[in-house]
C-alpha cells in the first residue's frame, strides 16, 4: 500500500514539473511591459527590446518601439534595417495597407540597398493579399498585375520571377471570372444584346483563355435570343449575325466539344430565316 501511495505522489510531482516546464516555454521571453519600455529615456535599451520583440514575433510591440525610435535612429547605420523590419511588422500583422506604404518608401529611400528588390516584390505582394473575392471591386487585383509585371521587367533574373508570373496568372483568372459573371448577369436578366457584347469583350480581353469557346458560344446564344425576341422587320439582320458568329466559331474552334451545339443553333437559325422569307 505504501509503495502505491509513493508511486502516486511521484506521478503527481512529475506531472506538475512537466506542466510548469511547458507553460514556461510558451511565455514570451520579454517580461517588461511595453508601456514601461516606451516611457524609458534609454534609446539603446528600447532598441534592444524592439529587437527582442521582433525576434519573438511580437510584431505589434516591435513596430511601436521601432517607430518611437525613428527620430533618433534616422541617419544612422541602423535606420535602413529598422525601416525594413517595420515594413515586415505591419505585413505580419496583416496590415497590408501600411505594409505597402513602408515597402514602397523603403525602395525610394534606399534604392541601392541589398533588400530593395525584396521590398519591391513585397510591395506588389501586399496588393495581392488585399485582392478581394471575385464579386467585389478588383482595383487591387489590377494593381497587383501592374506591379508584378513591373517587377519582372526590372528584375528579369530574380528568383521571384516565376512566383510573380504565377500570381499574375491567378489575378488575370479572377478578372476574367468577374467579367464573365457580369456578362452572365446580363444574360440571366434578359438583356441579350448587352450580354452578347459583354461575352465578346471577355473573349477579346482574354484571347488565350481556355474558356474561349465557352465565351463564343455564349455570344451566339445571346444573339440568338436577341434576334428571337426582336420585331419581325429586324429579325433577318439579327439572325444573320447569329449565322456569322456560328461560322466564326466553327472556323476557330474546330475541335471544341461545344461545336455540335453551335451547329444545332446555326441549323435552327437557317430554318428561322427560311420561314421569315416565306
Amino acid at each position: 500500500m505504501t509503495r502505491i501511495v509513493l508511486l502516486f505522489a511521484c506521478l503527481l510531482m512529475l506531472s506538475a514539473c512537466v506542466h510548469k516546464l511547458f507553460t514556461h516555454s510558451n511565455k514570451p521571453k520579454t517580461s517588461k511591459s511595453l508601456g514601461k519600455i516606451l516611457k524609458s529615456k534609454d534609446n539603446e535599451y528600447k532598441y534592444k527590446m524592439a529587437e527582442q520583440y521582433y525576434e519573438e514575433k511580437n510584431y505589434s510591440s516591435a513596430q511601436q518601439l521601432y517607430e518611437d525610435l525613428f527620430p533618433y535612429i534616422k541617419g544612422t547605420d541602423r535606420y535602413e534595417l529598422m525601416y525594413y523590419k517595420v515594413a515586415f511588422c505591419y505585413y505580419n500583422q496583416k496590415d497590408y495597407l501600411n505594409a505597402e506604404n513602408y515597402f514602397k518608401t523603403f525602395t525610394e529611400t534606399f534604392p541601392n540597398s541589398s533588400k530593395s528588390e525584396e521590398c519591391e516584390y513585397m510591395r506588389a505582394y501586399t496588393y495581392y493579399k488585399q485582392s478581394p473575392k471575385v464579386d467585389l471591386d478588383q482595383t487591387n487585383t489590377s494593381k497587383t498585375i501592374g506591379l508584378m509585371q513591373a517587377f519582372i521587367n526590372t528584375h528579369p533574373a530574380s528568383v521571384k520571377v516565376k512566383e510573380a508570373n504565377d500570381i499574375i496568372d491567378l489575378c488575370r483568372q479572377k478578372l476574367e471570372q468577374k467579367e464573365f459573371n457580369n456578362a452572365q448577369l446580363y444574360y440571366n436578366l434578359g438583356y441579350f444584346r448587352a450580354a452578347a457584347i459583354s461575352f465578346g469583350t471577355v473573349s477579346e480581353n482574354f484571347p488565350d483563355s481556355k474558356r474561349g469557346d465557352e465565351y463564343k458560344l455564349q455570344v451566339i446564344r445571346s444573339y440568338y435570343k436577341y434576334a428571337e425576341q426582336s420585331i419581325e422587320d429586324k429579325q433577318p439582320e439579327r439572325f444573320g449575325k447569329v449565322i456569322t458568329e456560328c461560322s466564326e466559331f466553327a472556323e476557330r474552334y474546330t475541335d471544341s466539344k461545344l461545336l455540335p451545339e453551335v451547329i444545332k443553333i446555326k441549323n435552327q437559325t437557317n430554318i428561322y430565316l427560311k420561314n421569315l422569307k416565306k
